[in-house]
């Protein structure tokens, strides 16, 4: 089998999934994902389109998402480097509405985070980092959404404060308070 663990977190939508890495005299080979094992663990989402990106140290990206019919279900992996990923219950009537769940994504690690649609994500970049991540819907514009990293009402403990590097977009994003949504629990 090609994943060892699929483990739902405090917020258990949200599953951080160990691959299996087979090592031999080459290097290694793992599996990113696998349809039957995804429905066998209640991760029912397919993907269209995968995206890579490259962040120093001290980036920040996000908290993004975007909003119905465009929403979009994330898995995320850590091809270089070392991040924190971040999910926020942005749903409704959920009881995890407004809770974050913090998960720490590294090369040294097959570790996968699966954050479904209904939640913002983000990552800040501990070193300098390449990640990975397979979406279930295709990026629209009109449909993307942000939520200020820092905001004091969600209470992210990011481990980087100072010098915390953000592009122009993200530096905008209002308040989780004022932030814009169109999810219900349950989605």
């Amino acid at each position: 089998m090609p994943f060892r663990l699929f483990k739902r977190l405090d917020i258990p939508d949200v599953v951080l999934i160990e691959a299996v890495r087979f090592h031999d005299q080459r290097g290694f080979f793992q599996e990113l994902y696998k349809r039957t094992d995804f429905l066998a663990n209640n991760v029912p989402y397919d993907f269209v389109q995968v995206n890579v990106s490259f962040s120093r140290r001290g980036v920040v990206r996000g908290l993004h998402y975007q909003l119905k019919p465009m929403e979009q279900g994330k898995l995320v992996t850590v091809l270089r480097g070392r991040i924190v990923d971040v999910a926020v219950d942005i749903r409704r009537g959920s009881p995890w509405y407004g809770k974050h769940v913090m998960v720490e994504l590294s090369e040294d690690k097959p570790l996968l985070l699966w954050i479904p649609p209904g939640f913002a994500h983000g990552f800040q970049a501990l070193e300098d980092s390449v990640v990975l991540y397979l979406v279930t819907k295709e990026y629209s514009p009109s449909h993307e959404r942000c939520i200020r990293w820092d905001d004091p009402d969600l209470g992210i403990p990011w481990p980087m404060r100072d010098n915390v590097i953000l592009s122009e977009k993200d530096k905008r994003c209002p308040s989780f308070r004022d932030a814009e949504s169109n999810f219900d629990y349950p989605l």
